[in-house]
């Protein structure tokens, strides 16, 4: 299967989905969001398959969530999938392939990719990698994993300040939080990310299935959550203060959100 924003590679078990999008710090558009969701089916369901690692190219992101830049179609964070990117069903199939994923963090994981990250089995960061969300700052908000999953990772109290701030965390203080298992050099994130794979594919696979889908049952109700969550999201990014995020984004401006403030 041929991609265009993404490298796919299987070796040794191993298959690694890679986001291709350099110049656009691996933010992803419809079409990204789309060979993701087909790169994860590939992935999950092959037998020779036993890990699954989501990854960015170069060293500077892993991914920056939804393209923002004028010349994307799309334009605009990927929660808009009700009716643009298929944001949602990339959500449920990181956790519904009954393989575990690792998310090799390699440099930025922000807003729509700190998400991605958060729905992985694993994280692996490099120490260069910096985190955190900037919904409330764009005119924006995941409604569902992104929020009631994360708060069952890093508890409300630092749920709340991670999207109320919209604030950036070092690789350190993101696994101190509980978002990242552990944090290596940047050039030892290949081989750490090996050895975790080489581990998990010395283990019975089915066990590795069902103990997957056990953790997922306890939160799986999100999932319903976030459907609803993202209709009237949707309702929200047609209006002129949602607008004003991107469009401040694009103009390389401060938003000015208060004007639209209910009275």
């Amino acid at each position: 299967m041929e991609f265009k924003d993404l490298i796919y590679t299987e070796k040794d078990g191993v298959a690694t989905i890679t986001i291709n999008r350099p110049e656009k710090y691996n933010a992803f558009r419809n079409q990204t969001a789309e060979e993701l969701i087909k790169a994860f089916n590939l992935a999950g369901w092959n037998p020779d398959i036993g890990v699954v690692v989501l990854t960015g190219i170069g060293d500077k992101a892993f991914c920056t969530g939804g393209d923002q830049s004028a010349d994307s179609h799309e334009g605009s964070y990927g929660g808009r999938g009700t009716t643009g990117m298929p944001v949602e069903e990339l959500h449920t199939i990181i956790r519904d392939i009954p393989k575990p994923v690792i998310a090799r963090v390699n440099g930025y994981a922000i807003g729509g990719g700190h998400v991605l990250h958060i729905l992985c089995d694993l994280t692996i960061a490099s120490e260069n990698a910096i985190f955190g969300q900037v919904g409330p700052g764009m005119g924006s908000v995941d409604p569902g994993f992104g929020t009631a999953y994360m708060a069952r990772l890093v508890g409300e109290k630092k749920a709340r300040e991670i999207w109320y701030l919209c604030r950036r965390y070092s690789a350190r203080e993101a696994m101190d939080m509980g978002l990242v298992n552990t944090v290596v050099p940047f050039d030892k994130l290949d081989e750490e990310v090996d050895i975790w794979c080489q581990e998990i594919m010395a283990k019975s696979p089915t066990a590795l299935a069902i103990a997957k889908r056990s953790f997922n049952a306890e939160t799986e109700h999100i999932r319903g959550l976030g459907v609803l969550g993202f209709q009237s999201v949707k309702a929200y990014y047609e209006t002129a203060e949602s607008k004003e995020g991107v469009n401040a984004f694009r103009e390389k401006r401060k938003p000015d959100f208060r004007k639209y403030q209910p009275r």
